[in-house]
This record gives C-alpha cells, structure tokens and sequence, in this order.
C-alpha cells in the first residue's frame, strides 16, 4: 500500500487558526557573550543529555575502583559488570534527573542495582571460576561498596552542576498565566543554581491576558524568533498542558526545537503528568515533561524485532528484490529506487526508498501530487508492483536503519502532513510512534481511496493500545493479505 495511491482527502471540518499577535515587548539577548544557534539535535544532546556522562562516568569509576581492589577478582569480570550495572541504572531512571537532585535520594536505587549486578556477576563466576567465588560477607561488602562510592561520586557531580548553572543560567520560556508563572519566575531569578533565567513568558492561545514583566508571546512566529535569538534551551509550564490542546502542541512545538521541558504546579495534592511529582523547583513539584510518552522497554523491544525480522526477510526476498530492479530497468529506464522525503518519529523527516513505479515530471509533482494510481504514464510493470506491494520491499532497508518499523502509521510526505494537521485533529499524534510498512489501519482495509481521519483514528488507537503481540498479529494479517493482491 503506498499514500500516494488514495484519492486526494475531502476536509470533514475546518480548524480555527491561531491569531498572529506581536509581543508586547522586545525579546532580550542573553547577558554574556553571544552564541551561535545550533540545531536540533545538538541541542538536545546539550540540555538533556549533558548529565548523562558525567553520571555514567562516576558510575563506572565507581564499579571498577571496587573490582581493582576486590582480592581475587578477574578483571574481564568488569565488563559485563559495568554493561549490567548502566542498563540497571537507566532501566530505574538513575541517568535522568530532576532540577534539583540530591544523591541521597538515588542511594537505594543505587544499592539495589549495585546488588542485582554483583549478584550476577557472582553467580557468572561461580559457573566458571568456582575457586573466585565470593562469599556472603565478601558479595555484601562489595555491593554496599559500589553503592556508596557511587553516590559519593554523584553527589561531587551535582554540586558541581549546581554551581555551573548559577554562574551559567540558560535562557528559559515560561508558558502559562497567573500567580503561578509570576511565582516560577521569581524563584528562578532568585535561585540561579536551577540554571535557569526567564526571558519571556508564552500564553496558550485561549488565554486573555497575563501579568508579567516579562516580554509576552503569543504567536508561533514570535516563540519562534525568541528561541532563536535567545538560544532558550528551556520551557516551563506552569499547570498541565495536557488538558489544553493549544498547550500540548506548544510542548510538540517546543520540544521539536531542542527545549527541556518542565511542569511545575503548586497546592495541595500537586501532580504532574498524571502522577506525584518527585522533584521540585523551590517547592513547586516540578517533573520533566515529555511531548510523547512512551514505554522505553517496549520500544527497545519492537526495534529489536523489527531488525531481526527485517534482517531474515531481506535473505529470502534477495531475488525477489533483483527481479523487481530488472523489470523496473528494462520497462522504465534508469532509476530503480524511488527516494521521496517523509516524515516519521516525533515529525522528523527522513528518505524513504521504493521501486520506482512512475517517474514524475518535477519534484513539485512527487512532494504535492495525491493520486498517481491510474496515471496512464505508469507501465505495466509499475502496475503489477504496486498491485502486489513489491514496491515497498526496499523499505526492508528503511528499518534496518530505524528509519522505520515493520508496523507503525504508514508515512506520509511533510507537504500533506502540514495539510492534514490543520484539517484533522489528532493527526499529528500518530507521529508519537515510528511509522511502519503496514498499520492497524491498513489491515482494516484503509488504503487507496478510504478517509484520512478514520486511518488517524485507527493510528492512534494503535499507539494507545500497542503491544508487542500487537505487531505481530499485524504483520500475520499483513502477510495473508499480500496473497490477496491487496495493494494499489
């Protein structure tokens, strides 16, 4: 099934645009030195992954100064130790902190994975070294060892932050109205050490007015111009954005450009995302925010199963795959493959590959042009590829690169996702997932000439709903269905 093969999409209801209004005061540059903009991913790795290192390293240190002088211990133990003692870290979320961390909170954490490790790691070497084997006292000793030792390390990481942050504060958007934001803001003016300085506060689109002394923003294109000019590697929201669609695709938003985000809210009972919050910004519970939530193990363990079947399917489909390259080289001339530009995970773009079935006139033609089914330009042999979907076998090689998953909401080109955006909503949910081969709503027979918002219904109840046997219940009905010729 290809998205180029349904008829172009009828709109079912017309969305209110958002009200381009002018800030009501300049944007600020930053105190210091000026910086150059980077871009997407470089700020990413920068706000949210800068402590990621640091912690990783004193964990390691940690482990291997207890293994260096543990008597009798192999050193290829330290391996496989230090791989088992991160994956327990990261797996208990001890490499993703709040904005005010505190090392005697993570010690039992750290003391429980410390034990699971060295618990392992002994009884790996009791099966092949029976002489090393440690003893109770031994096993204990070095597991409260790590535990400690790696707290002590976090702690020095921490203050060490904390002081960088405050000589060093990082130009912040705050989103919402209210008391509150007046608050946040205070606080982060008074307490340097968050790393954090308000340049501006951004209010929902609904919302009528704010008091503030801060520069208001309102528009896209003024929150777009204050990220940019100021370099903001943080946005705060004060109060669920959840609730409040034009809040949550602010986070969308945000998030695409590189922001931290954080949700602070205050009172009693606070919550945040749905939960309590464990941190806090000066006493309001303060959480990292994510734009798509999403099961990590999960994730880990469909991208495994999308490599190992992509793997094994390539194999057999070799011959398959030449076939179909000679007949598309002899029918239609050079130019087998097909590489178009779609978006994916969490909007970002990347090439899609395909047998060539019809060569377009122009580039405007392949980026904006719905239906090419009943082209008559399109050979016999294009025909019978996109009737069978030996087309789409190249993006074997798509998900192999995790660009894309065997299973996922079908990909679509960044010119009619801006369309449907606007047309439908909830469209742009479906792109908390990585888009697939084949869907939910393709083996329920959306494809071709069926209705855009009834295949994003369907996405995003897979998205809701997903597990891994899922995918693999759709992939048998997907391999029953490609004997029918169900293709376009």
């Amino acid at each position: 099934m290809t998205t180029e093969s349904a008829s172009a999409p009828h709109p079912a209801r017309n969305v209110r645009q958002t009200t381009v209004a002018p800030a009501t005061a300049p944007i600020s540059r930053p105190r210091g030195p000026s910086r150059a903009v980077v871009g997407r991913h470089r700020a990413r790795v920068a706000v949210r992954h800068r402590a990621v290192v640091p912690l990783l390293a004193t964990d390691c240190l940690a482990a291997a100064g207890v293994l260096a002088v543990r008597p009798g211990c192999p050193l290829p133990l330290l391996g496989p130790l230090l791989v088992c003692l991160t994956l327990l870290h990261a797996y208990a979320g001890l490499y993703r902190t709040g904005l005010d961390p505190a090392a005697l909170d993570e010690l039992p954490g750290l003391l429980g994975c410390s034990a699971l490790a060295w618990c392992a790691s002994a009884t790996t070497l009791a099966a092949v070294r029976p002489a090393h084997s440690p003893g109770w006292p031994v096993l204990l000793t070095t597991i409260a060892a790590t535990g400690l030792l790696a707290c002590a390390a976090r702690a020095v990481v921490y203050r060490f932050q904390r002081w960088s942050a405050g000589r060093h504060p990082c130009s912040t958007l705050l989103i919402g109205a209210g008391p509150v934001v007046r608050d946040v803001a205070e606080v982060l003016y008074e307490h340097p050490e968050y790393g954090m300085r308000p340049i501006g506060v951004v209010l929902p689109y609904d919302t009528p007015g704010a008091d503030s002394s801060l520069p208001v923003l309102r528009s896209i294109g003024d929150i777009h111009r204050a990220i940019i000019q100021n370099s903001v590697r943080y946005a705060v929201f004060a109060g669920a954005p959840a609730g409040n669609p034009a809040a949550a695709e602010l986070v969308r938003l945000l998030a695409a450009r590189g922001c931290c985000l954080w949700q602070v809210t205050s009172g009693p009972g606070s919550r945040t995302a749905g939960r309590p919050a464990a941190g806090h910004l000066w006493g309001f519970a303060c959480a990292r925010l994510d734009p798509y939530p999403r099961p990590g193990a999960g994730l880990v363990a469909k991208r495994v199963l999308d490599a190992l079947l992509a793997f094994l399917a390539l194999l057999p489909a070799a011959p398959i795959l030449a076939l179909s390259a000679l007949a598309v080289r002899l029918s239609d001339g050079p130019g087998v493959l097909f590489r178009q530009e779609r978006v994916g995970l969490d909007g970002r773009p990347f090439t899609l590959l395909k047998f060539r079935t019809l060569r377009p006139s122009d580039e405007r033609e392949s980026a904006t042009r719905w239906n090419v089914s009943h082209d008559r330009r399109m050979s016999a042999v294009g025909h019978f590829l996109r009737r069978t979907s030996l087309d789409e076998l190249p993006q074997l090689w798509n998900v192999l690169r995790g660009d894309m998953s065997l299973v996922g909401p079908r990909p679509e080109r960044p010119y009619f996702v801006h369309q449907f955006a606007q047309t439908y909503p909830g469209y742009k949910d479906r792109h908390r997932m990585p888009v697939g081969i084949t869907g939910l709503a393709q083996i329920h027979g959306l494809r071709g000439d069926t209705s855009i918002e009834d295949r994003a219904r369907f996405d995003n109840h897979y998205i809701e709903s997903w597990t891994l046997w899922q995918d693999v219940r759709i992939l048998l009905r997907t391999a029953t269905a490609l004997f029918r010729f169900g293709g376009s």
